[in-house]
């Protein structure tokens, strides 16, 4: 089984930056697609950006690109989410998760079969 543990989140003024980590654990991450989703008070939850743990190749919402990388340490298994120019519509709580199939960068929730517990960031104005 695969375990998802998220760390990172808090408080920031807007413009700032912040990086999430998410460490994974049970499983080799070589055929996953790992993705990062938020959801802020009130809404669904929405897809921010998501990569191919073999290959590397990623996708973005279209609210983040150009402010957020997501990335990868095959060595420590933990994924990454590098957030800058913080805005204050960016504060929610933020999922890690993990899909085992699909072969490309899926940004529906529905695809992905493991999540984290969530880590809460705060974006002040």
């Amino acid at each position: 089984q695969l375990q998802l543990v998220e760390s990172g989140g808090g408080l920031v003024q807007a413009g700032g930056s912040l990086r999430l980590s998410c460490a994974a654990s049970g499983r080799t991450l070589s055929s996953y697609v790992m993705g990062w989703f938020r959801q802020a008070p009130g809404k669904e939850r929405e897809f921010v950006a998501a990569i191919r743990w073999t290959g590397g190749s990623t996708a973005y919402a279209d609210s983040v690109k150009g402010r957020f990388t997501i990335s990868r340490d095959n060595a420590k298994q933990t994924e990454y989410l590098r957030m800058n120019s913080l805005k204050p519509e960016d504060t929610a709580v933020y999922y890690c998760a993990a899909d085992p199939r699909s072969r490309g960068t899926p940004v529906v929730a529905d695809a992905y079969d493991y999540w984290g517990q969530g880590t809460r960031l705060t974006v002040s104005s």
